[in-house]
């Protein structure tokens, strides 16, 4: 596997500043000590805290997109994977979980929050071309929501999982 890029790595260290200590702790020095690049190769990449903000969205978007492509290949179907990786996406350490841990400590910015706001705009308009219910969307998507919960609070979700086929068949999904 190829070291990734000071970007990469710069992004990274920017993600664990934030889930550690939050928003306050994050300085450009931190951020540059943490990746092991200098201040001088962080300000290269990215000129500002803003500019950090917007690339750790950027990552968000490209993880969405990459877990919605998955999502669409998925020969269990779109609400299945999605009800699924809600809770692998925390157990197996996934980048997208780490991405989301980091923005969930930046909800307070109108900026993250419509960033946020896009991604589940995504997963509704997907769910929403399985299932014909816009009810039953959203109740893919809190429950959801629910799973990456507990599964971030270590409880045991293996029980909600295995009846999962009988919730998806009462709200009309393919099963």
């Amino acid at each position: 596997m190829p070291k990734p890029s000071a970007r990469e790595r710069i992004l990274d260290a920017y993600e664990e500043l934030l889930v550690e200590h939050g928003p306050a702790a994050v300085t450009l020095d931190a951020v540059a000590a943490r990746s092991g690049v200098s201040k001088g190769g962080l300000l290269y990449h990215f000129g500002s805290k803003e500019a950090l903000l917007h690339g750790l969205l950027d990552r968000l978007r490209a993880l969405n997109e990459a877990d919605i492509e998955r999502a669409t290949a998925a020969p269990e179907g779109v609400a299945r994977y999605y009800l699924r990786s809600s809770v692998s996406d925390v157990t197996e350490d996934r980048p997208l979980h780490r991405t989301s841990l980091a923005i969930i400590r930046l909800m307070t910015e109108p900026e993250v929050r419509a960033a946020v706001a896009a991604c589940t705009g995504q997963w509704r308009e997907l769910l929403g071309r399985q299932l014909t219910d816009p009810l039953a969307v959203e109740l893919v998507l809190a429950l959801g929501d629910g799973l990456y919960l507990r599964a971030a609070l270590d409880e045991p979700s293996e029980s909600i999982m295995d009846n999962l086929t009988e919730v998806l068949h009462r709200i009309g999904a393919p099963t």
